[in-house]
C-alpha cells in the first residue's frame, strides 16, 4: 500500500534490535516508509546490553552506535517504542495492524534527554537491562545511547494507598521522598491536596493503610505518622511564610463556614484567580477543629500553624456572623457569583429519655466546646457516664478524665465486639486509647431514664440491648433498637454526658432541597445543590465524618464551581476509577511496623499533652524505607 507518491509502499518491522534496524535500514534506502516497532522505551535489543560481541568479540557498542544514529536520524523510518502489536488484518500487500503504546508520562516532544528529571526521582527499582543486578529510577533512559533519547516512567497503575485517600493524597510520592531525607519536598507533595498536613497527621483514621500494599507482606506503612513528622519537622524549623496570592479574575464566591471543608474549597478557589470571602459564624476559623477536638489529640498550637498558614495566602475571612440569621442567603446570591456552604453539623442530638433535664447532664459537643474554651463547668462531678459509643463519645469520655472525674463509663446500645454486626462506631485505636486511660466500656447496653436525687443526677437506668438495627422492605439498614425483656439495671452517677450524635442548623437555608437526616441534597459527584450556582459539601451533605473527607468535598466543590463559572460540563472526566497498581513481583524483605511511642496511660490522663510522641527523624526514614 503506497502512502505517498515518493515512496513504493510501507513496511512494518517489529523488534528493534541489530537485525530490526538494519533491515529498516535497508528498506527505507529502498524506498519503503518504515514503521519500526520496540516493545521497550528505546532501539538497541540485547546488543545494547553487552560489552563484547561473539565470536568475533568486538565491541558491542562499537558495533551498535552507527546504526542507532541512522535509524534515530532516517526520515524515512517511524520508531514507535513502548509498544506492543495488538492485532494484524487483511492480506498480503494490504495490511492493517493496530498497535498499543504504553504511556511514558513524559512529553516527549519536549523532554531534551537532559537526566536531571533523574536526581528528583525519589523512587527505586529493579532495572531490567542490567538484569535487576542494580536499581534504577522509576523515571530511566534504558542506556546513554539510547534512541530515542527521551525519558520514560514506569507505572503500573496508581497506588491503592492514594485511591483509598478520599482526597487521593498522593502517600506513594511523599513516603518515598521522605526515605531520601527529602522532607521539604514531601510536604509539597501532600500540601498540592490537603492543606492541613499537622492536622491530618493527628486525625486522620488513615482509610490509605487499609489499602496499604505492604500489608500483604508483614504490615502496613505508618503512613499518617509519616505525614505528622514531615508537618511537624517543617514546623519546628521554620518555613518561608506563604506567598500571598493576588485573584486575577472578576468572579466572586462565597464560602458559608471556615471548617475543613471550606477553607480548602476557598484555598483551591483563590489558587485559581478568584476573589474569595468566607464567612464564619464563630469568633475564629477550624470549626470543630478548633473548637472542640481535644488538645491531648491536637494541640491548639498545631491547628493553628495550618490555619494561619492558610489564611496567610491572601483568604478574606469574615467572623462572627452567621448566614441566615446576621446576613441572609439572598443577599449572599445577589453579591457573589457562586456559593459553597459549609456550615458544619455541630448541634447535638437530644435524647428522648426522663431525666434529661437534671443539673449534671451535659452534652457531647457543648462540653468539649466549653473544656477547650476553659469555660468553668457546673454541676460537674467524679462519676461520670457517658451515653453513646462512636468518636464524640470516646473523646468525651477521655475529655472527663482529664478533668478530674475519676471514674469514667461508657454507656453505649453497640457491643464493644469489633468483630460484631452491631459494633461500637468509634475507631478500634480510639477505644483502645481509652480503655488503657481506664474508662470502662458496658455495651450493648440502652439508657432508660437518668435518675436523680435531691435534684442532682445520680445515676443513669440501663436496659440490655440485643440488636441495634433492622433491615427493613428496601433492604436497607435502619436504626431500630430493641431491648431484651426483663430488669433493668443502675450505674451510679453523679454527671451523665450525652454524646449519640450531631444534628443540623440550616435556618436561612430553606430554599435548598434537603435529603436524610435533615442534611442538604447535592449531586454526589459534583457537590451542586437545587439551587443552581449554590454548592455544598463537608459535614451538612454527609453527615459526621472525617478531615480528609472534608477536604475532599472542598478540592471537589472549587472544581464545579470553576467549572461552572467557566461554562463547562460540571460532571465530564469526573469520577472514573483508575488502574490499581498490585504488589509488586520482587522478593521483599519483611520488617516490622515501626508505631510512635505514646505517653504513659497513667500520666497522659492527668494532663491534655498530646498523646503521640512522634517520630525521630531516623526513625521516620527507617518506617519509609
Amino acid at each position: 500500500m503506497s502512502d505517498s507518491k515518493d515512496k513504493i509502499g510501507s513496511v512494518m518491522v517489529v523488534g528493534g534490535g541489530i537485525g530490526g534496524m538494519q533491515a529498516s535500514l535497508d528498506l527505507a534506502e529502498s524506498g519503503y516508509k518504515v514503521y519500526l516497532v520496540e516493545r521497550n522505551s528505546s532501539i538497541g535489543g540485547t546488543m545494547a546490553q553487552l560489552d563484547k560481541t561473539f565470536p568475533t568479540n568486538d565491541c558491542a557498542m562499537c558495533t551498535l552506535a552507527p546504526r542507532l544514529i541512522d535509524v534515530g536520524q532516517h526520515p524515512d523510518i517511524i520508531k514507535i517504542t513502548n509498544a506492543n502489536i495488538d492485532k494484524i488484518e487483511g492480506e498480503p500487500g494490504n495490511f492493517k495492524v493496530t498497535v498499543k503504546r504504553r504511556a511514558t508520562y513524559v512529553d516527549t516532544d519536549k523532554c531534551t534527554g537532559c537526566s536531571s528529571c533523574i536526581e528528583k526521582c525519589p523512587i527505586k527499582v529493579d532495572s531490567e537491562f542490567d538484569l535487576e543486578l542494580i536499581k534504577r529510577n522509576a523515571i530511566y533512559r534504558r542506556y546513554p545511547q539510547a534512541v530515542p533519547n527521551t525519558f520514560s516512567i514506569d507505572k503500573q497503575g496508581v497506588s491503592p494507598c492514594r485511591v483509598a485517600c478520599p482526597a487521593g493524597v498522593n502517600a506513594h510520592a511523599y513516603v518515598a521522598l521522605i526515605a531520601q531525607r527529602r522532607f521539604e519536598d514531601a510536604l509539597e507533595v501532600v500540601r498540592r491536596v490537603l492543606p492541613f498536613p499537622s492536622i491530618c497527621g493527628r486525625l486522620c483514621h488513615h482509610p490509605c493503610e487499609g489499602e496499604c500494599n505492604r500489608k500483604d507482606v508483614d504490615e502496613a506503612v505508618n503512613i499518617r505518622v509519616l505525614k505528622s513528622f514531615i508537618a511537624d519537622k517543617a514546623r519546628s524549623t521554620g518555613e518561608t511564610p506563604p506567598e500571598i496570592i493576588k485573584p486575577g479574575k472578576d468572579k466572586r464566591i462565597a464560602i458559608v463556614g471556615a471548617g475543613p471543608a471550606g477553607l480548602t474549597c476557598a484555598a483551591n478557589l483563590l489558587e485559581r484567580g478568584y476573589q474569595v470571602t468566607v464567612y464564619e459564624a464563630s469568633s475564629k476559623a477550624g470549626g470543630m477543629i478548633t473548637s472542640s477536638i481535644p488538645e491531648y489529640r491536637l494541640s491548639s498550637e498545631v491547628a493553628n500553624y495550618d490555619i494561619d498558614r492558610l489564611l496567610a495566602k491572601g483568604i478574606e475571612i469574615v467572623t462572627g456572623k452567621r448566614i441566615g440569621h446576621d446576613i441572609p442567603l439572598s443577599e449572599l446570591k445577589d453579591k457573589y457569583d457562586a456559593l459553597f456552604v459549609a456550615t458544619g453539623y455541630q448541634n447535638p442530638t437530644k435524647l428522648p429519655i426522663e431525666g434529661v433535664d437534671t443539673p449534671g447532664v451535659f452534652y457531647g459537643l457543648p462540653f468539649l466546646k466549653d473544656v477547650k474554651g476553659r469555660k468553668q463547668l457546673e454541676h460537674f462531678g467524679k462519676d461520670v457516664v457517658v451515653i453513646g459509643g462512636g468518636n464524640v463519645a470516646i473523646d468525651t469520655a477521655r475529655t472527663a478524665l482529664r478533668m478530674g472525674a475519676k471514674d469514667v463509663k461508657i454507656v453505649c446500645l453497640e457491643t464493644r465486639d469489633l468483630e460484631h454486626k452491631d459494633r461500637m462506631p468509634a475507631h478500634s485505636w480510639e477505644i483502645e486509647e481509652a480503655e488503657e486511660e481506664g474508662v470502662l466500656v458496658h455495651g450493648s447496653s440502652g439508657p432508660q431514664k437518668i435518675l436523680s436525687k435531691g435534684g442532682k443526677v445520680s445515676g443513669v437506668e440501663v436496659a440490655e440491648c440485643v440488636s441495634v438495627y433492622k433491615i427493613d422492605s428496601d433492604g436497607k439498614k435502619v436504626f431500630a433498637p430493641k431491648f431484651a425483656d426483663g430488669a433493668t439495671k443502675m450505674i451510679f452517677a453523679d454527671t451523665i454526658i450525652i454524646s449519640i450524635g450531631q444534628s443540623a442548623d440550616l435556618t436561612g437555608f430553606e430554599e435548598l432541597e434537603k435529603g436524610e437526616r435533615g442534611m442538604i441534597k447535592t449531586d454526589s459527584l459534583t457537590l451542586e445543590t437545587s439551587v443552581k450556582g449554590i454548592f455544598a459539601g463537608g459535614d451538612i451533605v454527609r453527615g459526621p465524618a472525617s478531615v480528609i473527607e472534608a477536604v475532599d468535598n472542598g478540592n471537589e466543590a472549587a472544581t464545579s464551581i470553576d467549572r461552572y463559572l467557566s461554562g463547562l460540563d460540571l460532571r465530564e472526566g469526573r469520577g472514573e476509577r483508575p488502574e490499581i497498581a498490585g504488589l509488586p513481583e520482587r522478593k521483599i524483605e519483611k520488617k516490622k511496623r515501626r508505631n510512635p511511642d505514646k505517653l504513659d496511660p497513667e500520666k497522659r490522663s492527668a494532663s491534655f499533652d498530646e498523646v503521640e510522641l512522634g517520630f525521630s527523624e531516623d526513625e521516620a526514614v527507617a518506617e519509609a524505607e
